[in-house]
Formats: structure tokens, sequence, C-alpha cells
């Protein structure tokens, strides 16, 4: 059908967005009584929770599928969900939204070396060049010679993020196509947030929440609000129009797209929470998302030298 790119484009477009406002909820309860590690279980917890359901319905016949794929899905919640969200929103406790989403966007360059290093996969001379844009791009957020410079554990724990969505891409990019995207994304959730409360129970990790209000958008409100908008619609929704864009567009195409999310981060945070880079940073963060860009372009322009199911699901992560 002639209108179904249309249609995948605004799908993955509405991920992105969807996606880009889990810092800007997540901040209120991070500053105020929560822990990151309590935020990200919350979130995912529950996500995984309402899309056990359409999981669930997605495996009748199929659950040998399920059994083949238990090794990856156990890797995928560990890297692509606790890993990751855990940093992100750790580095959201010392640095603005969009910085941190912009640390954890290099994660897209780790690929590169990754592939490099690991499978033999030498980047061509326009994933060079994106890599070296971003991590020029990476000097100007950091903004080493400014007045106000990033907290080095914010940077870190963006950094740590960015490993994450590293692992995240590396396993969706070897999915099995039988495995219908839903399973990968709540079976992920879901061991995301065992092994978060497993660790939060032994003391490895602080779970700490709390039941007080909190400030969000320049009012006072139940902290059920952001914890809401945080599962369901920066997790459920944006999962399920991620998914739904990929089938669409394909997985390179829709990861492509989801770029945006490091745009609407910055505008949302901007307008909900009055956090806006500085001059220099906005530059070096225009920098990565073009050094990024590159390397996409490069892979829809040469493919891949392993095969890729182009209907395994590929949204971002934060």
């Amino acid at each position: 059908m002639r209108e179904r790119p249309g249609v995948g484009l605004g799908l993955a477009l509405l991920s992105a967005l969807t996606f880009a406002t889990s810092g800007t909820f997540a901040r209120p309860l991070i500053t105020g009584d929560w822990s990151a590690e309590a935020v990200v279980l919350a979130r995912v917890g529950i996500a995984a929770l309402v899309l056990a359901v359409p999981a669930l319905l997605a495996l009748r016949g199929r659950w040998a599928v399920l059994r083949r794929n238990a090794g990856t899905l156990v890797v995928f919640g560990l890297l692509g969900v606790a890993l990751a969200q855990a940093c992100f929103f750790n580095a959201v406790r010392y640095l603005p939204v969009g910085v941190a989403l912009l640390l954890e966007y290099l994660g897209i360059v780790l690929v590169v070396g990754w592939m490099w290093l690991v499978h033999g996969q030498r980047p061509r001379l326009l994933t060079v060049a994106g890599s070296l844009t971003a991590l020029c791009g990476l000097v100007f957020v950091l903004d080493l010679t400014g007045a106000g410079r990033l907290d080095p554990v914010g940077v870190l724990w963006g950094l740590g993020a960015g490993v994450g969505l590293a692992g995240y891409f590396v396993i969706a990019g070897r999915v099995d196509p039988a495995l219908p995207s839903v399973v990968m994304a709540s079976g992920g959730m879901a061991v995301g947030a065992l092994v978060l409360l497993l660790l939060g129970l032994v003391g490895a990790l602080p779970l700490r929440a709390g039941t007080a209000d909190v400030s969000f958008a320049g009012h006072e409100m139940s902290w059920l609000v952001p914890i809401a908008g945080l599962s369901l619609i920066a997790a459920v929704v944006a999962y399920l129009t991620g998914v739904a864009g990929a089938r669409l567009l394909g997985a390179r195409l829709s990861s492509f797209v989801g770029l945006t999310e490091v745009m609407f981060a910055v505008l949302i945070a901007w307008l909900v929470l009055g956090e806006l880079p500085s001059a220099v940073q906005l530059l070096g963060g225009a920098l990565i998302v073009a050094g990024v860009a590159l390397v996409r372009v490069d892979e829809l322009r040469g493919g891949r030298t392993e095969p890729v199911d182009e209907r395994a699901d590929a949204p971002a992560l934060a």
C-alpha cells in the first residue's frame, strides 16, 4: 500500500517523541525521594505488565520460540533495559536531560567499534567520518573550557547509558525473526525489572521511593502523575509505536528516524523543566546527531554484511 511508508514514519516519530519524555517525567522523582533505580523499576515493571497480555497473545502456539530465545531476552533485559535506563536516570540527576541523552546516543558509535573489533566489519569512510564528527560533538557537549562544567559523575553515568544502548542495538540487530517484537519488549523489560528488584532486595542497589508530592512543570502534584507518564507514555506507547513503525519502515530506517528523540528531549525539557543547554553544547549536540546520522546513512546505503530481519524492532531506550 502506498500510504504504509507515511504511516510508518508517523509511528516512528511518535515513538521518538514519547521516548523523549522519559527524562522529563523522571527528573521530579529523582530530585525528590526516589532513587534512579527505583524509577527504572517502576517504569519497566509496570510497562512489562501492561504489555504481558499482547505478548502472550502473540506467543500462542509458539512457545518453542520463547525457549529458543531465552538467553537473548536475558541479555537484552540486562543491557538494553536495566543498564541503559539505570545509567540514564542516574545521569539526569547531575546533567540536563538533553545532555544526558546526547551522551547515551554515543552508544551508536560504540556499535561501530564493536562490529569492527569483534566481527571484523571494518567501517567505511562515511562511518568513520560520522564517528569522528560525533566524538568532536562530545567535546563541545562537555564544554571543558566553559564556566559551567558538567559534573564528571553525570558524564560517566551518561557514557554508561551509551554502553547499554550499544548493547541494545547489537542484540536488536540479531534478533530471531520468529520472536514477536512485543515479546522482545515485554520480556526484556520483565527481566530488567526482576534483576533490579533482586539487586535491591539484597542491598546491592538503592531502591528508594516515596509518596510525597513532586514539582512537575511548575506545579505540585502527586508522584503518580510522573510514574504514569513514565510507564504508559514513555514505555508502553513508545515501544508499541516503535514496534509498529519498525514493521512498516524496517529496523534500520526506523532507528534512523529515532534520532529525532534527541531533539524532542531537548525541546520537552526546555518547555517543561526550563532546561536548555548552552550554545556551545547545542553545537556539540548538533554534531553528535549529524555524526550518528552519517553512520546510519552509511548503513542504509551500503547495507550489512549479515542478514537482518527488517521487521525487527529497534526503537530508542531512554
